[in-house]
């Protein structure tokens, strides 16, 4: 699973998920990509299976960008706890994803294997994706 090898703080606050993705959000490396629709926390677990799916179903060939990383630390409170007591922790990874943001970009393969492969992935997250392609310059 991804996560970062070190933080600066353990722990951080929710944060907002409003308006677009500033950045990321055009295919720069292959020539298909995933694109996010709606806003989300895309958990570490949720980026590894969206990867295995796509390599597996393009049998190793060609190459495949993941652009998305979990760096945001999500915290748990144990069941049956009273409030207060402060935070949570540490439970898991998440990256906070965006409408616009491009999350995972394929190469190499044929565009119709591409776009199998792409619908794979996107199966495996729980919000609104489309498949992109390179704009032809």
């Amino acid at each position: 699973m991804l996560s970062p090898k070190r933080v600066k703080f353990r722990k951080k606050m929710k944060g907002r998920r409003r308006g677009m993705s500033q950045r990321g959000s055009h295919v720069h490396f292959g020539e298909f990509g995933l694109q996010a629709m709606g806003s989300a926390w895309m958990t570490n677990r949720q980026i590894e299976a969206g990867r295995v799916a796509i390599t597996r179903y393009i049998k190793r060939g060609g190459k495949v960008w993941i652009r998305v990383f979990p760096d945001k630390p999500v915290t748990h409170k144990p069941a049956e706890t009273r409030m207060g007591k402060g935070k949570g922790a540490p439970e898991g990874w998440v990256a906070v994803i965006r409408p616009g943001r491009v999350l995972y970009e394929i190469d190499g393969v044929d565009p119709d294997v591409a776009r199998a492969a792409l619908d794979l992935a996107r199966y495996k997250l729980g919000f609104p994706t489309r498949i992109v392609a390179r704009r032809k310059m």
